[in-house]
């Protein structure tokens, strides 16, 4: 036997040891893994009952809004099977025939409906366009001002209307504009001579249902951006009042990019109540004169539905009314994602 045959046995018979491990060191290594994830699921059981333990009395203050929302919120939801049916007060929701979607075909075969929703849509836009700024400058001015005593004195004035009824807030718009005792009136007379109808002219309507709107609800609507002001870093408007910057340029610069996340999520939520104009509102202020502009879902599904006694059409439309409002929220939302600020 040459050299090079007796070399080539030899290094069939001997195997180094990088090839193969004993069976013994592959169990161990599979031991101590399965040993330290046992351990870390451990960890993870006994950290989350502690975290449980702990927070057991804020989980029984929830309770309550939870069981608020089951019993007002979502189990009155199943009353929305009305809007499938043929709904009577002797049968009841469940003994009453189904009827499909007739009623949604009898609303879109409404001729007046296409009015209606254009009133909606026209009156809650405008509320946005002019109502949502308000609130925001009311925060920047009420922010500016350093005397505590005023400034207690403007918010108390300006949060106050938020608390009256509509029937009383009609009341005084009715007082003060009415053509024939109303104030401003008395005082148009005696300057031209003669009144003028404000209440049963569109366009004269539809300004003072945006003004009385905005009287009532700007105080409190401002509350949330006075508190997004007061989380803004002071150091930022005195490194700018070094720098030369006025009032004006500090707003543009530090504020309003500071209120920018609040904003967008107040304006996501009031989109979704774009369909929704407020039933107390329009329902005082409206008058046969304006009905082709003062007319809107809520005062229709009213006239149906209680009036009526049609409760099945009433329903499709409120149905109705709130898809329209969820596709109208989640557009918002992704349209805000799109620069970054969206509410999910």
């Amino acid at each position: 036997m040459s050299r090079y045959d007796e070399f080539k046995l030899q290094s069939k018979e001997v195997t180094p040891m990088s090839q193969t491990l004993p069976p013994s060191t592959s169990a161990m290594v599979n031991q101590k893994a399965s040993t330290e994830k046992n351990k870390s699921n451990w960890l993870v059981r006994k950290y989350g009952k502690r975290v449980l333990k702990q927070n057991i009395p804020l989980y029984i203050m929830f309770v309550p809004v939870i069981l608020f929302f089951l019993i007002f919120k979502y189990y009155p939801m199943t009353g929305l099977v009305i809007a499938f049916k043929k709904y009577s007060f002797i049968k009841g929701i469940w003994g009453s025939p189904w009827a499909g979607l007739d009623s949604f075909r009898m609303i879109f075969q409404t001729k007046q409906i296409f009015g209606i929703v254009w009133n909606t849509l026209k009156l809650s836009g405008l509320s946005i366009i002019i109502g949502f700024p308000m609130p925001i400058i009311l925060a920047l001015l009420l922010n500016e001002v350093w005397k505590i005593r005023f400034k207690r004195l403007v918010q108390t004035l300006v949060y106050l209307p938020h608390f009256l009824n509509w029937v009383i807030v009609g009341g005084i718009v009715v007082t003060v504009f009415s053509q024939s005792t109303g104030t401003l009136n008395h005082l148009i007379e005696r300057i031209f001579g003669e009144t003028y109808p404000f209440l049963y002219k569109e366009y004269s309507w539809i300004a003072i249902f945006l003004a009385s709107g905005v009287w009532k609800e700007a105080g409190w609507n401002a509350i949330i951006y006075l508190a997004a002001l007061t989380a803004i870093d002071q150091s930022l408007y005195e490194a700018s009042s070094i720098d030369g910057a006025n009032k004006w340029q500090q707003t543009i610069r530090i504020t309003l990019p500071a209120l920018l996340p609040t904003i967008i999520i107040m304006l996501i939520l009031k989109i979704g109540h774009l369909m929704e104009l407020g039933f107390d509102q329009v329902f005082v202020l409206q008058n046969n004169a304006v009905s082709e502009i003062s007319e809107v879902i809520s005062t229709f599904m009213y006239k149906i539905g209680i009036q009526q006694a049609n409760f099945s059409l009433a329903t499709a439309m409120g149905l109705f009314e709130s898809l329209v409002g969820l596709i109208l929220v989640l557009a918002a939302n992704r349209i805000a994602r799109s620069f970054g600020q969206g509410l999910w």
